[in-house]
């Protein structure tokens, strides 16, 4: 995979040394891949858990524990364990591919235009990248949230499968039904990409800098 022309690495200078980004660096095509194969993987492992949270934070269940959530859903069979999973895997593919990518993109250019001179500035530039690309992502991705939360948590016939609640969503609400909620998610995921990758790329600065000396 990593000699093949979509996995090959991009030799783009991106820093001064022990301050700049420690990532291996793929193609455009590349790292889509790898975000979007690495995402829906996990996202088929955690969907029961997905269900689960979603119908017990609901007030159209009469769940009294989580525990007791997740024993009601697995005894109507293994397809409940697996509803909204096609709407999920429609948000994660093309969220993880397009963070990364733009993740990627926009930190290349910041590197280019403001070379790092520090760990911090290195650290500002990470969270800052992480952040725009977390805004696009969500952005471009949270209509599916909708469908997959209405597919998982509504019962009735015309939320059952995934065309059907797209026509039910655009003849209740139009265009905006599917952006209900989009500023409590976008703050979320924009907060924890900035946090997340700023700490993430700072460890491995650090582990590196500790095995070259």
């Amino acid at each position: 995979m990593a000699t093949s022309p979509y996995f090959a690495a991009v030799r783009v200078h991106t820093g001064n040394g022990k301050n700049s980004s420690v990532l291996p660096t793929l193609t455009n095509t590349g790292n889509l891949l790898a975000g979007a194969t690495m995402r829906v993987g996990v996202g088929f492992l955690l969907n029961p858990f997905s269900v689960v949270k979603a119908q017990f934070e609901s007030n159209m269940y009469a769940y009294q524990s989580v525990t007791g959530a997740l024993i009601s859903i697995t005894r109507q069979g293994p397809s409940e364990l697996l509803r909204g999973f096609l709407a999920s895997a429609l948000r994660d593919a093309p969220y993880a591919g397009l963070f990364i990518v733009f993740y990627e993109g926009i930190k290349r250019e910041t590197y280019s235009i403001f070379p790092t001179t520090s760990s911090g500035h290195a650290a500002v530039i990470h969270s800052s990248s992480a952040a725009s690309a977390g805004a696009i992502a969500t952005l471009a991705t949270h209509p599916f949230d909708v469908i997959k939360t209405k597919i998982q948590v509504r019962s009735e016939d015309r939320y059952h499968g995934l065309w059907r609640t797209v026509r039910t969503i655009w003849q209740q609400r139009g265009i905006t039904g599917y952006f209900d909620g989009a500023s409590l998610r976008l703050s979320r995921k924009v907060l924890s990409s900035a946090i997340g990758w700023a700490v993430y790329e700072g460890y491995l600065m650090f582990v590196r800098t500790r095995m070259i000396h």
